[in-house]
């Protein structure tokens, strides 16, 4: 899982001696992730889905597909584009270029 964050969406390992558990950071300074090993009766692909925000959906989509990650198709709504995957352990993850393109109240 780490692997796949780290290529995928540019994020950096934090130094940590806690076995288990592992604190991604992004490189541009937006969130941080941490990840863990889930409880046996966590189910994958619980009932969230993790946005990344890029901007421009259509280039991040051609760059992960060299690296061997697919998305579905991109869909168009209110002004913005996305578009779904899952990663590894099958959570749901989306990227959108909405914080880019739409303006917020």
């Amino acid at each position: 899982m780490q692997a796949f964050y780290l290529r995928h969406f540019g994020f950096v390992p934090v130094p940590s001696s806690i076995s288990g558990w592992q604190l991604l950071t992004n490189a541009e300074g937006g969130c941080s992730i941490a990840l863990h090993q889930a409880a046996k009766s966590q189910k994958s692909g619980a009932a969230i889905k993790i946005v990344f925000s890029v901007p421009d959906v259509k280039t991040f989509i051609a760059k992960a597909k060299k690296q061997g990650f697919e998305f579905g198709a991109i869909h168009e709504a209110h002004n913005y584009c996305f578009a779904n995957a899952k990663d590894p352990a099958g959570n749901s993850i989306s990227i959108s270029d909405r914080a880019y393109r739409v303006k917020h109240a």
